[in-house]
């Protein structure tokens, strides 16, 4: 019996479709997703399947995009931003349960600061997230939106 981990390398999967035009800084993780044209994706970004990505979005480096995320166009994902897709609606961890995930869809031309969480929202076009917000709830107004849980500025 070998107590040798398993190993995994950051990759780009064959079934990823990618845009013209994209540039990609390794190392990444990204499956199952679709990423528009004129697109960047910083060093150490996963992007997980059932992701789609809209043309002209920059994704900064050491973010996550978990499955059931849509990004529109022009949009801009700081450094270090969470997407979740899990409520914990029962108390805990969906553990591989996916019919307890929940999608979150971005609009256009959205500017999501440094880390960022956002929780399983509908976030409209024209809107931007300060540094360090928790987007818990959708947002239907565009505007500036910042604290725990965001808020938008007045």
């Amino acid at each position: 019996m070998s107590n040798a981990p398993t190993l995994y390398h950051a990759k780009i999967a064959d079934d990823v479709v990618i845009g013209n035009h994209v540039s990609i800084v390794q190392p990444v993780n990204l499956y199952g997703c679709t990423i528009g044209n004129h697109c960047f994706v910083g060093p150490f970004v996963e992007i997980q399947k059932n992701v789609t990505i809209g043309d002209n979005t920059k994704i900064q480096s050491h973010s996550f995009i978990c499955e059931l995320v849509t990004i529109g166009n022009h949009c801009f994902i700081g450094h270090g931003t969470m997407f979740v897709n899990d409520k914990f609606t029962n108390g805990g961890p969906a553990m591989g349960d996916t019919t307890l995930w929940a999608a979150t869809t971005i609009g256009n031309h959205v500017s999501i600061g440094s880390n960022v969480t956002v929780l399983p929202v509908s976030i409209c076009d024209h809107v931007v997230i300060g540094a360090g917000a928790v987007v818990t709830k959708d947002i239907i107004e565009p505007g500036t939106y910042v604290g725990n849980p965001a808020r938008k500025l007045k």
